[in-house]
């Protein structure tokens, strides 16, 4: 077993990919908070493809977090020269890459000094983000800014020590402002439709609760790109852990990843950019057609069946898809009631997207937990379920398997499977969730009263009827007897 370092790259075992470029010769360029699975296994992956071409060698990633739970990870990376071992996992076998476009990692600390520091560096001309689908401090229904949230509140009255990534981003601008060093390009890489306007909203309106005239420079002179990022990236655990012992790899962070990569990017960077559409992403103007078409098929397709699946008691995405009825479930819902209001793309119809999605997660090689899959509801269903109800409301289109979805979760939020055993927390949330799902058991309409995530559709007989129904069934016949009544046309 060869423990993963800079020294050890010319010792790893014949077939696995490694660096190619002189590590020791990479300058910084970007900043990115948020030093997950995801964004080793897609952003600084398109990046390490571009140094493998001589490219990007000055865009190297300093890494970044900005809770205590990051030290972790910090000090995993740290000891191996912030080095990854990604394994593709596919039906026909797996293949493993070592990326090195990672060349350091911010210190964590109270206040985020070290971090306001490294990202008011000169050298750094782009700090990306991935910090969840509900990081970002926005209503869930009005996408309003949420300046009572307690950090918010902290952030605007502590400015230099701020507790959240946007704070140190917006105390990293003020001191470039002052001295005279000009703007970053602020970069979300999260499944967000707007990433890029949500992440603006969020930097500029935290901004100006402490210093207006800073909010007005950032908006007129920072850049905010909206980008649509695609990869299954399962959480490593001790089956990815030994995947990568089985290349031979001691490797205390690995990544495995689906075969499969989309980066979709408009192209707004204040302070240059690398290549990245030379190694297979794509700069475009209509960003915004991409990420709907991927939100509202892969990642509502998620919801579509995690929550019947978690419900059920199956563990696996694979494994759910395998299951014929919920397999049906999704082919159904996504076919005639979601598909007919996303508007086709260049390269692929929302019916061929309907059948890439359908094999990505029917893949056995990828271990993606149902688990995974449906935590943060309270985030993934006003953001990716709940307009394709608003859209078939308003076009009088079908919407009775969408009310199944909502059902699901609300059964899943009581916190019980069919079969009796117990449902572990998984929202940030889940207390209230838990309360409100206990209630709906008796009254399927309180969990609909939630308008924070449902706003006025509780008031929509069509829709919350239905949601009603597939509640009460769920509850008396269990979830599969649900499901097929729905495929049944009943």
């Amino acid at each position: 077993m060869i423990k993963l370092s800079n020294a050890s790259l010319p010792l790893l075992p014949d077939g696995i990919l490694r660096p190619t470029y002189d590590r020791a010769m990479l300058r910084p360029g970007i900043v990115h908070i948020g030093m997950g699975n995801f964004h080793r296994a897609h952003q600084a992956w398109y990046l390490h493809r571009l140094m493998e071409q001589g490219l990007a060698l000055d865009w190297a990633i300093i890494g970044a977090g900005v809770r205590a739970y990051d030290t972790a990870q910090r000090e995993k990376l740290v000891a191996q020269d912030f080095l990854t071992t990604l394994i593709a996992l596919d039906p026909s076998g797996t293949s493993a890459e070592v990326v090195g476009s990672v060349i350091g990692y911010v210190p964590i600390a109270d206040g985020n000094g070290p971090l306001i520091r490294e990202m008011a560096d000169p050298q750094i001309r782009i700090v990306s983000l991935t910090v969840t689908e509900g990081g970002y401090y926005i209503d869930p229904v009005t996408k309003a800014f949420d300046a009572a949230h307690t950090d918010i509140v902290h952030d605007a009255a502590n400015p230099a020590t701020p507790r959240t990534a946007f704070g140190a981003i917006v105390a990293a601008l003020r001191l470039r402002r002052d001295g005279g060093t000009g703007p970053f390009t602020v970069q979300s890489c999260d499944n967000l439709q707007g990433n890029g306007a949500i992440l603006r909203q969020t930097v500029v309106s935290l901004a100006r609760l402490s210093d207006p005239a800073l909010a007005d420079w950032i908006n007129a002179h920072c850049s905010f790109p909206n980008s649509m990022v695609d990869c299954i990236v399962p959480a490593t655990g001790p089956k990815e852990l030994a995947l990568a012992q089985g290349f031979g790899i001691d490797d205390a962070v690995p990544v495995t990843h689906e075969n499969f990569r989309q980066w979709v990017i408009e192209d707004d960077f204040c302070a240059g950019r690398p290549d990245w559409d030379k190694v297979g992403a794509m700069f475009s103007d209509n960003v915004h057609g991409y990420e709907a078409q991927k939100i509202r098929i892969l990642n509502a397709g998620h919801q579509v069946i995690a929550s019947v699946a978690e419900v059920m008691g199956l563990t696996t995405i694979s494994e759910t898809m395998a299951h014929p009825a919920i397999h049906a479930l999704f082919r159904k819902v996504a076919q005639d009631e979601i598909i007919p209001h996303v508007i086709p793309v260049p390269g692929m119809t929302p019916a061929q997207y309907v059948d890439l999605i359908d094999s990505r997660f029917a893949n056995p090689a990828i271990v993606d937990t149902v688990r995974r899959v449906a935590f943060d509801g309270s985030s993934r269903h006003p953001g990716m379920v709940l307009p394709t109800v608003r859209d078939g409301l308003r076009a009088g289109a079908p919407v009775r398997g969408l009310a199944l979805v909502e059902a699901a979760w609300a059964r899943m939020c009581e916190g019980t499977r069919d079969d009796g055993s117990k449902i572990a927390p998984n929202d940030p949330f889940w207390d209230m969730l838990t309360e409100t799902a206990g209630q709906a058991r008796r009254n399927p309409r309180a969990w609909l009263e939630q308008r924070q995530f449902y706003g006025d559709l509780a008031d929509a007989p069509r829709f919350a009827d239905a949601f009603d129904q597939w509640l009460t069934i769920m509850y008396q016949d269990g979830m599969e007897a649900a499901v097929q009544r729905y495929l049944d046309g009943r």
